[in-house]
């Protein structure tokens, strides 16, 4: 795998940079080529604290990370293990027949520890009356039902959007291209 590694407000240093290969290449058991993957690690100060965030891009699928600590080599490691649930989490459904074509270069023949059963599934559906309605209308109605995103309709444009609510305590809009 290849990497490309930065930092914003941190310096990387030789041993940082050789760390995050020596850990990160533990994820190369996962793939079918790692050598056709680039994952971007970006390294920011946040404070006191370290923030570790990690994308590998694969076909038609975005592994993704982040993990913060005081220690930015525990961040490493932290992000590490997440990204090992993921895959491990996600590989009965990556394993299905209609989504094998559609995940190229991913390798859904590992072995694990003791195999995870995925137990996850639908529990509630809901329909929803989309109206008509502004972005600061659609935050001020996803605080007055204390979720974290609204789903509603722009008035401006008539397109069906969904706001949520970010980590840093700003807002993201999400919207079909």
């Amino acid at each position: 795998m290849e990497y490309k590694i930065r930092g914003k407000k941190v310096k990387i240093t030789e041993d940082i940079k050789s760390y995050v290969e020596k850990r990160l290449g533990k994820l190369d058991k996962y793939f079918e080529d790692p050598e056709q993957f680039v994952a971007t690690v970006v390294i920011r100060q946040d404070g006191v604290a370290q923030v570790v965030e990690v994308t590998i891009p694969a076909k038609r699928m975005i592994l993704r990370a982040e993990e913060t600590d005081k220690d930015p080599f525990a961040a490493i490691d932290l992000v590490l293990d997440k990204l090992e649930r993921q895959i491990r989490k996600n590989k009965t459904r990556m394993g299905k027949k209609s989504n094998k074509e559609k995940i190229i270069g991913l390798a859904i023949d590992f072995e694990t520890e003791k195999e995870e059963k995925d137990t996850s599934k639908i529990v509630k559906r809901k329909d929803i009356e989309l109206k008509p309605m502004s972005e600061d209308e659609a935050i001020l109605q996803m605080n007055l039902i204390d979720h974290d995103f609204f789903v509603f309709r722009n008035s401006k444009n008539g397109e069906i959007e969904v706001i949520y609510k970010r980590k840093d305590g700003n807002y993201g809009l999400i919207k079909e291209k």
